[in-house]
C-alpha cells in the first residue's frame, strides 16, 4: 500500500516568516505537536512545539519571534509513491510521529502521515513497527 492511500491531505501549514505564537496557535486547535512550514507549497521546515519551548523560550525569544528563526530546516519527509511499511520503519527508526508527505514529480507538500493514519489501516503491522520505535528510549528526541 501506498502513503498516499493513508495520508492526511488536509493539513494546516505554518509560513516562515509567522510568529511562533501563531504556530502555537494552529498546534493547540489542531491538538498536534508539530507543523509543516511551507514557503508557498515548498516544504522548507518543520516546527515543533519542543522547538518553540527549547529554541525558543529558553532562549529568551518572544512570541512574536519569526518560525524561521525556531523551526528546523533539516527535515526529513517521504514520496506519496512510498510504501507504507518503509515508512513505519522509518518513522520508528527516527522517532517521530507524524512525517510530511511530498509529490515526487512535483516536490511540493501533499499530505503529512502520523501514527494514527498508520493505525487506521487495519491491517495494525505498520502502526506497531512506527510506535514500538518511537516509544523506545533514546534516539534524536531523547532529553535523556
Amino acid at each position: 500500500m501506498k502513503i498516499s492511500e493513508c495520508m492526511t491531505r488536509d493539513v494546516d501549514v505554518v509560513k516562515p516568516d509567522e510568529s511562533i505564537r501563531e504556530a502555537a496557535r494552529f498546534m493547540l486547535r489542531d491538538d498536534a505537536g508539530s507543523m509543516p512550514v511551507c514557503d508557498g507549497d515548498r516544504l522548507v521546515g518543520m516546527i515543533t512545539d519542543r522547538d518553540i519551548a527549547v529554541r525558543a523560550v529558553a532562549e529568551g525569544r518572544g512570541p512574536d519571534t519569526p518560525v524561521r528563526d525556531a523551526m528546523t530546516d533539516h527535515i526529513d519527509y517521504c514520496f506519496d509513491d512510498d510504501e507504507v511499511e518503509a515508512i513505519a520503519a522509518k518513522m520508528a527508526d527516527m522517532q517521530v510521529r507524524r512525517f510530511p508527505v511530498i509529490s515526487r514529480e512535483e516536490k511540493r507538500l501533499v499530505g503529512i502521515v502520523s501514527l494514527g493514519d498508520l493505525s487506521r489501516l487495519g491491517k495494525g503491522e505498520a502502526a506497531t513497527v512506527a510506535l514500538e520505535g518511537v516509544t523506545d528510549p533514546g534516539g534524536s528526541h531523547s532529553q535523556g
